[in-house]
């Protein structure tokens, strides 16, 4: 069967992939090259010009509540690669682990863009340069490793009023984007799939409680960073260097991978603790029981606080290619989501 859309429906392609089982939906084709001269603006420039459009791809008929996407770009940089703006239910992330990973894998098989140096991606992110290294047999990329962004824990021990649940205990640490570090044990919630919508709503609470109580401040960073962006609950196995932990982000998405930002932060804050070491890798489990591997490879100053630069280890499937068509006349062609 053949079907051509009317000449003014809007038609966006792009090719779907997960990473440990993390959506990412590339747009390929059909969403404008946003304006600016720094990835920041063009951030920016896509949610004040281009949101119609990553609301149409998010969220319900086409995505879902957890649905999560990227929008490729000309990088900014003299030595960059490739730009990336991240998209998810509530808006645009300013960076984000899982989306390099499957960036890198979906760039790269598909020759969505060229790279100088073989096997290498250099990408302009909103928090600045990430650099990854795609371990290939051929063509395929079967793992991606990338250099974070400098992460630091901001604060420790963070003593923060929640509804319904008292004082939490929390540490504010950085990763790509701001996150609230608590241990899930503290409310005796097991961080396993049946406990999902508690573990949403203790994500949130707390989300809700630190962005009321706390101006949260990149010591050396954009003004654009100074948001929380989620809460990750943690929880330790038996051997110290193998964890589990669950982000509950934006507006209440949940991250099916162990979030390559939040990993990052996790680290940050365990050297900062001094109970990990640089160089001492550590597994983290998903919510699903997939993992990424983390280490710090060197310390950073940042501002006034000791960061790491963060390596994160992990691996993409392509799941899908799709054309997506906008019918013009659709009373829900903007989107719309169902908890």
């Amino acid at each position: 069967m053949s079907f051509s859309p009317p000449a003014d429906w809007h038609c966006i392609r792009t090719i779907d992939a997960h990473t440990a089982g993390e959506p990412l939906r590339v747009v390929v084709e059909g969403v404008p090259e946003p304006e600016g001269e720094t990835i920041l603006e063009k951030r920016r420039f896509a949610r004040e010009h281009l949101d119609p459009l990553r609301r149409a791809l998010m969220l319900e008929p086409r995505g879902h509540v957890d649905m999560y996407g990227c929008l490729l770009t000309r990088p900014v940089t003299v030595d960059g690669d490739v730009g990336v703006l991240f998209l998810h239910n509530e808006g645009y992330s300013t960076m984000c682990g899982h989306g390099i990973i499957g960036l890198v894998k979906v760039g790269l098989e598909a020759e969505l863009f060229s790279t100088r140096e073989p096997g290498i991606v250099r990408i302009d992110t909103p928090a600045g340069r990430v650099t990854a290294c795609a371990e290939q047999d051929g063509d395929t990329v079967h793992a991606v490793r990338f250099e974070n962004v400098a992460s630091f824990l901001l604060e420790r021990d963070l003593r923060i009023d929640v509804e319904g649940l008292g004082t939490v205990r929390v540490d504010l640490a950085y990763g790509g984007a701001f996150y609230a570090l608590v241990e899930a044990e503290t409310f005796g919630l097991a961080l396993e799939p049946s406990n999902f919508a508690r573990i949403v709503d203790t994500g949130m609470r707390i989300k809700r409680a630190v962005m009321a109580g706390y101006e949260i401040r990149h010591p050396d960073g954009h003004a654009d960073l100074n948001f929380l962006y989620g809460t990750i609950l943690t929880e330790r196995k038996s051997d110290p260097l193998h964890s589990r932990n669950v982000c509950v982000f934006a507006d209440g998405e949940v991250d099916r991978s162990p979030t390559g930002t939040g990993v990052s932060s996790r680290a940050a804050a365990l050297v900062a603790r001094g109970e990990l070491e640089i160089g001492s890798p550590v597994t983290i489990e998903s919510l699903i029981g997939t993992s990424f591997d983390v280490r710090g490879v060197r310390s950073v100053a940042v501002g006034d606080r000791e960061g790491i630069v963060p390596e994160v280890r992990g691996a993409a499937h392509i799941t899908g290619r799709h054309e997506f068509w906008i019918d013009p006349s659709d009373p829900l062609r903007g989107g719309f989501l169902l908890r």
